[in-house]
């Protein structure tokens, strides 16, 4: 019975990269297969111009209109003398390509296409694949070779046809393919600053080389000493799981509505995603988080430094740096000020906002304009609720920024917390924004200021920001209508603690749109009768 076994089956039996070597020998036990006699096997595989194995499914490089009977489906597993990889595959991948099987017996298979979203998922997943492949044979710091990379473009393009280069100049249908490949392990590597006096390890020129391009076989045989040298120097992200778990952001405040606990601190958490990518030993270790923090020192140094590099090198050092900011290792006044020391990155309003991406959804690449959305979905809502509450006029006549100020000058009057604005302060709305005074000095009021939060100062030209005394970055005016989602996320970036005053207001905020969760036991009273006014007045 266990003779009959096919290499799918023992897949599903051991799945996963980490039982690699059970497979295979279970595979080499149940059909006396020697890996020196698999290396001929295979040696003699290339040679020739047949295909490998037989399927009753169709092949890309033959014509299907011609002889639909007799197709072959090529095999998802790239085999090399050294290791075997294993191309990626779904449900919604294998769909597709069923799809053009079935526009092929019609001839119409070129209008088959597969999507920008599956075809990245494809390319992202199979690299993470072979790169986990490689850790769990225990190759070091090892990434896949050229003629790896090479072979599994040569495999993917016969397995889905629909990728394909339709390009008739070109001599080979799998450029296109292999340049994703390529790309996508270069982006998983860390950053390396370039030193004219040491040999490159990589290539910056991810077309393939001559020879590998006058080759037509998708099954290449190499051996261990032709696969590249290993690089030292970059650290494993490939290893990761496309699948991410969830952590606690707890952040001190206050609980002022409870009289039995005044004066006293609680713990708020918010719950957050961990990024997928931040979870194995080989990214986590202080050595790697370290040499990404120096490179992205050096980038911050630069004139103008390239805002993608320095979101990349954000992404790999997530959990040092967010180690290092909810450690609480320094005072609530002077918080802001070590940590804007620390990453300069972050007086820009872009990179704030994307650490807040990376705490709350990193995997949603439109969750900030879905945060938008919600925002002015909430503020429409406010409108009526402040006008239902006599707080508010009717915004007849009145501009967007004009409304965001009457909006925001009556939020902590609409969701109000128990305890009282300092009285240097005044309104409670001084807590998110001031409105200059004619040749009042913004400095001036920032060092008289007796909150350390962020807050929005708005003048007669523009709109600056600022965190304590600490002037963050100038905005036009009429990005007001957005100025308290930057606030939410100098908050969240900053492990900043909400102030008293208005705690009510930006739990409120928290939930209803950035959409993260409190814990039942940090549900206040005030909270709790603002939440049960506001769910009431919208479900009307």
């Amino acid at each position: 019975m266990i003779c009959t076994l096919s290499r799918e089956d023992l897949r599903d039996l051991f799945p996963g990269p980490e039982n690699f070597l059970r497979r295979k020998t279970v595979w080499q036990i149940c059909h006396g297969v020697s890996q020196e006699e698999t290396g001929q096997d295979d040696s003699k595989s290339t040679c020739s111009s047949t295909s490998i194995n037989d399927s009753p499914l169709p092949q890309a490089s033959t014509p299907v209109k011609r002889c639909p009977a007799k197709h072959t489906t090529p095999e998802k597993v790239v085999k090399l003398s050294f290791p075997e990889y294993v191309l990626h595959t779904d449900t919604e991948l294998e769909q597709v390509r069923k799809h053009y099987f079935e526009l092929a017996k019609t001839g119409e298979e070129s209008s088959c296409q597969m999507s920008k979203d599956l075809r990245c998922r494809l390319i992202r997943n199979t690299m993470t694949s072979m790169i986990a492949i490689l850790r769990a044979k225990g190759d070091g710091d090892r990434y896949p070779s050229k003629p790896e990379v090479t072979a599994m473009a040569k495999r993917i393009v016969l397995y889905y046809p629909m990728l394909q280069d339709r390009d008739l100049s070109s001599k080979n249908a799998w450029v296109t393919v292999y340049t994703q490949l390529y790309k996508r392990l270069q982006n998983v590597r860390s950053p390396q600053k370039t030193n004219p006096k040491r040999r490159r390890l990589v290539e910056p020129n991810c077309q393939p080389d001559p020879d590998e391009l006058d080759s037509s076989d998708s099954t290449v045989i190499l051996d261990r000493s032709s696969q590249g040298s290993s690089i030292q120097d970059c650290p494993s992200e490939g290893s990761s799981t496309p699948d991410s778990g969830s952590n606690a952001r707890r952040i001190d405040t206050p609980d002022t509505d409870s009289p039995a606990t005044t004066g006293k601190h609680r713990t708020l958490i918010r719950t957050a995603k961990k990024p997928a990518d931040i979870d194995t030993s080989d990214t986590d270790s202080p050595a790697t988080m370290a040499k990404h923090y120096r490179t992205l020192q050096s980038l911050c140094r630069k004139k103008n430094p390239n805002h993608e590099s320095i979101s990349q090198l954000l992404d790999l050092e997530f959990a040092a740096r967010r180690a290092f900011i909810d450690s609480d290792s320094c005072r609530e006044e002077d918080k802001h000020k070590k940590i804007l020391e620390a990453y300069p990155c972050f007086k820009d309003i872009g990179h704030v906002m994307g650490e807040l991406q990376r705490i709350l959804d990193k995997d949603n690449i439109h969750y900030i304009d879905e945060l938008k959305e919600r925002w002015d979905n909430f503020c429409q809502k406010v409108q009526f609720f402040g006008v239902w509450k006599k707080l508010l006029k009717p915004p007849m006549g009145m501009d967007k920024v004009e409304q965001a100020l009457g909006i925001l000058h009556v939020l902590p009057s609409l969701f109000p917390s128990s305890s009282a604005p300092p009285k240097k302060l005044g309104h409670a709305s001084e807590a998110l924004v001031h409105v200059l005074e004619e040749n009042e000095d913004p400095n001036d009021y920032l060092r008289k200021r007796p909150l350390s939060c962020p807050v929005l100062i708005l003048s007669l030209s523009n709109c600056l920001l600022a965190v304590g005394d600490v002037p963050i970055t100038t905005l036009p005016k009429d990005k007001v209508t957005e100025g308290v989602l930057y606030l939410m996320a100098y908050y969240y970036a900053l492990h900043l603690t909400y102030p008293r005053c208005v705690a009510t207001l930006l739990s409120v905020i928290q939930t209803e749109v950035l959409l993260d969760t409190i814990h039942d036991q940090d549900l206040t009273p005030s909270f709790k009768k603002s939440m049960a006014d506001w769910k009431a007045f919208v479900g009307k």
